[in-house]
């Protein structure tokens, strides 16, 4: 599995999720809700690929 990613990026995401009120430091909740985003985008593009590749 491949899970490097930039510093930059790594920032900003951290940033996004951080919660100061969160015993573990994150926003469970945020974190979840981005998880789910990158899903269904993944799931809408792996959907036109097949779409795609049953045309021809």
């Amino acid at each position: 599995m491949k899970f490097e990613i930039d510093s930059e990026t790594y920032d900003e995401i951290a940033k996004m999720i951080h919660s100061s009120e969160s015993p573990v430091g994150i926003d469970a909740k945020k974190t979840h809700i981005l998880i789910l985003n990158k899903l269904q985008e993944l799931s809408d593009r792996m959907e036109r690929i097949e779409q795609s590749l049953k045309k021809g």
